[in-house]
């Protein structure tokens, strides 16, 4: 599936029944496009639906009350990708650079399949709202790990999201995250990249400042707790 794109009027008189079947889906389009919604969305097309997002680079996330931000890392510092966490339950997200017209999910699936069989799990193919997707048990440190892996393709880049937790199983549980997933606006970026590559993310200027002052309090001697916000884990 590749980003919603609107579509302007032909102008070419009285609609045939077929064309005016077209004309109204293409309207439904436009207006999830002002009320949101429907994303995940490129930045050409971002909606214009008020939504607070957390600004991260390549992804803009909604601000969501009982939601809280995660971002994970490499040993270097490089933010590789972000969970949001709900309940008992999780969604994580990752953008990856993808070719122009190609959808590359099919080729990404297998090589998660790949990888979840390497590291002693179980997974089997599905199919959901956004297509062919995995069902996955993974190993975790507490035990089992249920998660659904899905792949979203927009134009030049692809999100990999996986609902972990209650959300794997129950749409009901997955309702609020879900609704974050669809909120998102995904910002490629006009260089050149490598196929799969993760596309960068980095902290919010004022989140950044926050964390720097916070680490030089801790250094300090401060006593003072931290302030909530987005966590960022390695």
């Amino acid at each position: 599936m590749f980003g919603r794109r609107k579509k302007k009027d032909a102008g070419r008189g009285e609609p045939t029944p077929v064309e005016a079947d077209v004309a109204e889906d293409l309207a439904t389009e436009d207006e999830e496009n002002e009320e949101g919604g429907a994303g995940p969305y490129d930045v050409t097309e971002a909606p214009k639906d008020g939504v607070q997002r957390l600004d991260l680079g390549s992804l803009r996330v909604p601000v969501v009350e009982g939601v809280n931000v995660q971002m994970q890392g490499d040993q270097q510092g490089n933010i590789k990708q972000i969970v949001l966490v709900h309940g008992e339950s999780a969604l994580q997200l990752t953008a990856i650079a993808a070719p122009r017209t190609e959808d590359i999910w099919d080729e990404v699936r297998e090589d998660i399949q790949a990888q979840i069989h390497r590291e002693g799990g179980s997974v089997k193919e599905g199919e959901g709202e956004w297509g062919a997707e995995l069902h996955a048990r993974l190993k975790g440190p507490k035990g089992p790990v249920q998660a659904r892996f899905i792949g979203i393709s927009g134009p030049r880049w692809m999100i990999r999201a996986v609902f972990q937790g209650k959300a794997a199983t129950d749409d009901e549980a997955a309702a609020v995250l879900d609704g974050c997933l669809r909120g998102v606006i995904v910002d490629r970026g006009g260089e050149a990249m490598p196929v799969q590559e993760i596309l960068p993310m980095q902290l919010p200027k004022e989140v950044a400042e926050r964390a720097r002052a916070q680490a030089a309090a801790g250094q300090n001697g401060g006593g003072r707790k931290p302030s909530p916000g987005p966590a960022a884990s390695e």
